[in-house]
């Protein structure tokens, strides 16, 4: 079996939580550099889940300079993906950057054209990907059962929960809010159910009504009006080539009695399918909400009546909260990558697919700060 070396770059809550976890879990991984700008913070992630001589530093260059590290892992704000990916493909690194791929689509364009030039593999962390909701409905679509998908809602909206710690509200950082931090999951789920990835024209809005109010309901704690930069609730609507169209809703905070975070519905020809909040006690920690069981709903038409047919797939978390390995799209993401590494498999999430969903969401900011109606190029 081929040995992986892999380096974290940002040993923050997404690094610690779900990438380390997965790549120290399997056989044949080791983690052998960990930077953050923050030293304590790399130094508590090398103790807890790096080699005994790991590299520890607060500048990834010094990570780069290593010639035996085959990855790397970008868990760092959105407004330095691109260059630290960049930067490591050309040092002849493999990249996983964590979502979403870029600040901006240019910035994105720049990473997929650095990973041709250099011949390296770059993915983007969808987790959402391979749950086990989402796998059941790539399948059906993919075996044609529901027809020909010309209709699409992404959903990614929290009724309380904007993320009160690190820089999510620094619009500088982050380049924006749900729509750039949650939507891209939902939006990632419904491109590739549907397998199209030639937008045409999208119309977004934007809103910071909550935002400005401030709200102690919050469910990460209450924030400081003052101090939030970013969107509060975005909505797109994008038409394709083909003439497909999918709606996009995306909320930190937004008065709504249903949460539906990184889930799809599709309208297809011959049927539609789409997932439902979970049932059970919900367990939410810090950036993650999920319940006892995940849901599909598949509905048609069949000898001349109308069917629902629900679909559960099983545990999402055991009791204590954390998630069995069966059901873990973070470690089933990872396993996917490593073995891509070693040529056992091709990637999943491609950067070409990650790259559309950016531009979307580019297009969106761009619509709504104009008021008018955006050709994606």
């Amino acid at each position: 079996m081929k040995q992986i070396k892999v380096a974290i770059i940002g040993c923050g809550f997404i690094g610690n939580g779900k990438h380390l976890p997965s790549l120290v879990r399997q056989e044949g991984v080791q983690v052998v550099a960990f930077c953050d700008l923050v030293l304590e913070k790399a130094q508590t992630s090398a103790k807890q889940f790096g080699t005994a001589d790991a590299l520890v530093c607060t500048d990834y260059r010094d990570v780069l300079n290593r010639t035996d590290i085959d990855a790397v892992h970008v868990c760092t704000p959105n407004s330095t993906h691109a260059e630290i990916s960049i930067a490591a493909l050309k040092s002849g690194k493999h990249v996983m950057c964590e979502k979403p791929m870029a600040k901006t689509a240019a910035e994105a364009k720049a990473m997929l054209d650095a990973a041709r030039e250099a011949g390296k593999l770059l993915t983007i962390g969808y987790q959402n990907r391979f749950r086990e909701d989402s796998l059941f409905m790539k399948d059906l679509c993919d075996r044609g059962e529901l027809g020909d998908i010309y209709f699409g809602k992404a959903f990614a909206t929290r009724r309380r929960g904007v993320p009160t710690w690190g820089v999510f509200m620094d619009k500088e950082k982050q380049g924006g809010g749900p729509l750039i931090d949650l939507a891209t999951h939902a939006l990632d789920l419904t491109l590739w159910m549907m397998n199209n990835y030639e937008p045409d024209v999208v119309l977004g809005a934007t809103f910071d009504k909550i935002a400005k109010i401030g709200s102690p309901a919050n469910i990460m704690g209450p924030w400081d009006p003052a101090a939030y930069e970013v969107e509060d609730s975005a909505f797109g609507l994008v038409k394709f080539k083909n003439g497909a169209t999918v709606m996009i809703e995306s909320s930190w905070a937004l008065n709504m009695i249903v949460s539906n975070e990184a889930m799809t519905m599709l309208c297809g020809t011959k049927a539609g399918a789409d997932m439902f909040p979970p049932t059970g006690p919900i367990v939410r920690t810090a950036d993650f909400q999920s319940a006892s069981s995940l849901h599909v709903r598949v509905n048609g038409e069949s000898a001349g009546k109308l069917y629902i047919q629900n679909y559960a797939m099983g545990a999402a978390f055991i009791g204590d909260g954390s998630r069995p390995e069966d059901f873990d799209g973070g470690f089933r993401e990872s396993v996917a990558w490593i073995k891509a590494l070693r040529g056992e498999a091709e990637l999943v999430v491609k950067p070409e697919q990650a790259y559309t969903v950016t531009r979307i969401l580019d297009a969106i900011y761009q619509s709504a700060n104009s008021g008018q109606a955006v050709t994606v190029a």
